[in-house]
């Protein structure tokens, strides 16, 4: 990768801190109420078990135009729902997740938790995703894992020794981007802040072969292309969407390792501000 980040570009360094699931001593009956033990074995006085820590998971996307809601029980897809049309998020969200789960046949009650992207993306989106889940969760009592959206859109990507770039249309000229490479094999790791940043920044950052996956290839593709033409690589125009079940995927490990979002505190990661905030930044100068 070339030189830095440059100024004149807003950043946010990393996701918002997540907080240990409270409420149970006992962790494995926490997680699932399926918890299986498959074998055991006695040393003195002291039993020995291995478990099945099995969890359903459900998650959301609605940082992009391309709503999506993905449902999958530990490492299996169990059910995927995406819709690619200009309806609002608000109108579909809660009928794909009741069409999810009627058709699954799978009770709210069932699931161990819910994942959702928290951007950066769409401002509109974003917050109903967020406004959402918060009521799904309050409502059923089950933690809720917070998923960066550009880093559910890296994963779509298997081990490479490319860099990888996902980048989001940020409207005014802009995507919101960040870089990864894969480390020590298959372990993905974030090399650069969340940027708002203008494309013709961005491509002086890069001088290496580069992957370019995100609805901000629809909108920029033809000028990363042009202007990149022996590194830029593009992916098929599928995986430039993400996927529920992404999300619901990379949330489930975090809570395995006990991480929840505090529902009261956790806000999306929007990068930039607002245009209302922008405007009345500008009506009241301090």
């Amino acid at each position: 990768m070339g030189e830095g980040w440059g100024e004149g570009t807003q950043a946010l360094s990393t996701p918002p801190q997540f907080s240990p699931i409270k409420g149970e001593d006992n962790a494995c009956r926490f997680y699932s109420s399926r918890v299986t033990k498959l074998s055991c074995e006695s040393v003195g006085n002291v039993e020995f078990g291995c478990w099945d820590l099995r969890m359903k998971v459900l998650g959301i996307d609605t940082s992009t135009s391309c709503g999506s809601v993905g449902l999958i029980d530990d490492e299996s897809l169990i059910a995927e729902y995406l819709l690619n049309i200009p309806v609002t998020h608000s109108e579909r969200l809660l009928g794909a997740i009741e069409f999810i789960l009627r058709e699954a046949r799978c009770a709210v009650e069932d699931l161990d938790g819910w994942a959702i992207s928290i951007g950066p993306g769409s401002f509109t989106g974003l917050r109903i995703g967020v406004s959402t889940v918060k009521g799904l969760a309050f409502a059923t009592r089950k933690p809720v894992a917070g998923v960066p959206t550009l880093d559910a859109l890296a994963h779509l990507i298997s081990p490479t020794p490319y860099l990888i770039c996902p980048i989001l249309d940020a409207r005014k000229g802009e995507v919101y981007a960040a870089f990864y490479r894969y480390e020590k094999g298959d372990y993905l790791e974030k090399i650069s802040l969340y940027q708002a940043i203008r494309p013709e920044e961005l491509v002086r950052k890069i001088d290496e072969k580069v992957i370019f996956i995100g609805d901000g290839v629809r909108t920029y593709g033809d000028y990363l292309q042009k202007t990149l033409p022996s590194l830029s690589t593009f992916p098929p125009s599928p995986l430039h969407v993400l996927y529920g079940s992404v999300v619901a995927k990379l949330g489930l490990e975090f809570l395995r390792k006990g991480e929840s979002l505090d529902l009261a505190a956790f806000t999306p990661i929007y990068v930039r501000s607002s245009e209302a905030e922008i405007k009345w930044k500008e009506n009241h100068p301090s």
